[in-house]
C-alpha cells in the first residue's frame, strides 16, 4: 500500500500568516481567580431619610398619599364664654415613584468557561453598587433644596435670624482656627441651634460632610473628649461618632455647583459639577423625619442573548424621595 503523506492530502498552496506572528510557544492565558479590589463611594441617604411608607410601594409609577397631622388651635377658656369649634383639615404630601436606574450585561458563554470567578456575581454585585451610588447622588440633589426658608440663608433661624449659614453667590468658606466666626464646629452648633429654634426632636438627628470637613474637624478642639461626652479622646480612636446630638457621616455625593450657579443634574450618579470647577456644595444637619424614601427592586432577570452565545442579566430599581417636613433640615453652603 503506497504511503500517503499529510502533504498529498492537504496540499500546501501559501504560506499561512497570522496576526499577530505565531511565536511557536503556545502560552495558556489564566484567569485568577482573585479578584482585583474595587472602591465605591459610600451610600448614606437611606440612614439619614425614614422609610416609613417603602412597603405600599409597588412599582413605578406608584403614588403614595402622605396625610400631615393638622395644628390644631388652642384658646383661651373663660367661664361662660363661647366655645370655638375648629375642624382640622389635614393636608396631604404625595410620595411619587417616579425615578429608577437599571444595569443589563452580556455574561459570555467564553469569558464564563475560561474565568474562575463567578462573573455574574461579580457583575451583578457591582451593579448594585453602582445603583446605589446613583440613587444617592440623585437623592441629595433632590433635596439641596426644599428645606424651610428660616433654615437656609445668611440670616437662618425662624427665632433668632442669627446664623449664617452661606448663599449660592457667598458659600461659607470654613476654617478650623478656635474663635474663628466660621470655625467648622461652631457651625454646626450653629446648625444644631436653627433646628432647636423649630422644635425638631433631640433624638435621630444626623449631620453630612464631606471628607474636607471631617479632616477640618480633626484638627479643632473636638479632640478633647469632654466636648464628645466620650472617655476617648477622637485622636485616639478616630472615629467622629456623634457631634452636638449628631451622628456624623462622611459623603462624597453631596451636591457640588460652581458659585452663583445652581446644583446640576447628576451625571453617571456621580453627583459632579458639568462645565465648571467645583466651587461650593452643600452639608446637611437634620432629623430623619424630614426626607422619606422609598425603594423597590422591581426584577433581577436572566434571558438568552440572541445575538451571542451567553446569557443576559438584566435588574431594575424603582424609587422615590420627598422632603416631607421643609423645618426638619438645614443646609449650609459651603466653598469648596
Amino acid at each position: 500500500m503506497a504511503t500517503v503523506t499529510p502533504a498529498a492530502v492537504f496540499p500546501v498552496t501559501g504560506t499561512q500568516v497570522t496576526s499577530p506572528p505565531y511565536s511557536g510557544t503556545f502560552i495558556p492565558t489564566i484567569w485568577s481567580s482573585k479578584l482585583n479590589i474595587k472602591f465605591y463611594a459610600a451610600t448614606t441617604f437611606g440612614d439619614v431619610s425614614n422609610t416609613n411608607w417603602e412597603g405600599d410601594v409597588k412599582s413605578m409609577g406608584d403614588k403614595v398619599i402622605i396625610t400631615n397631622i393638622p395644628d390644631i388651635t388652642i384658646g383661651v377658656y373663660s367661664v361662660g364664654g363661647t366655645l370655638n369649634i375648629q375642624v382640622p383639615a389635614p393636608t396631604i404630601i404625595e410620595l411619587q415613584i417616579d425615578k429608577g436606574y437599571y444595569f443589563c450585561v452580556n455574561i459570555s458563554d467564553v469569558m464564563e468557561y475560561q474565568a474562575q470567578p463567578n462573573l455574574m456575581d461579580m457583575f451583578t454585585t457591582d451593579a448594585a453598587n453602582q445603583m446605589k451610588i446613583a440613587v444617592d447622588a440623585e437623592c441629595f440633589l433632590g433635596v439641596a433644596t426644599g428645606a424651610h426658608a428660616n433654615n437656609v440663608g445668611a440670616t437662618a433661624g425662624i427665632l433668632s435670624g442669627a446664623y449664617n449659614m452661606g448663599t449660592d453667590l457667598a458659600p461659607i468658606v470654613p476654617v478650623s482656627t478656635a474663635g474663628d466666626v466660621n470655625n467648622i464646629l461652631t457651625k454646626i452648633t450653629q446648625m444644631s441651634s436653627i433646628l432647636d429654634e423649630q422644635n425638631v426632636p433631640e433624638t435621630d438627628r444626623f449631620l453630612l460632610i464631606t471628607p474636607y470637613e471631617r479632616n477640618l474637624l480633626m484638627s479643632t478642639n473636638l479632640a478633647q473628649a469632654q466636648f464628645m461626652g466620650d472617655a476617648t479622646s477622637i485622636v485616639r480612636n478616630g472615629k467622629i461618632g456623634r457631634i452636638d446630638r449628631f451622628d456624623v457621616y462622611v459623603s462624597n455625593l453631596l451636591p457640588k455647583a460652581a458659585a452663583g450657579q445652581a446644583y446640576p443634574t447628576v451625571v453617571g450618579g456621580t453627583g459632579t459639577a458639568v462645565g465648571s470647577a467645583l466651587k461650593r456644595h452643600a452639608l446637611f444637619a437634620g432629623h430623619k423625619s424630614a426626607w422619606t424614601f422609598a425603594s423597590q427592586i422591581n426584577k433581577v432577570e436572566t434571558l438568552p442573548n440572541h445575538l451571542d452565545f451567553g446569557q443576559i442579566v438584566r435588574g431594575l430599581v424603582v424609587y422615590g424621595r420627598k422632603v416631607v417636613k421643609p423645618e426638619g433640615y438645614v443646609i449650609l453652603q459651603v466653598a469648596g
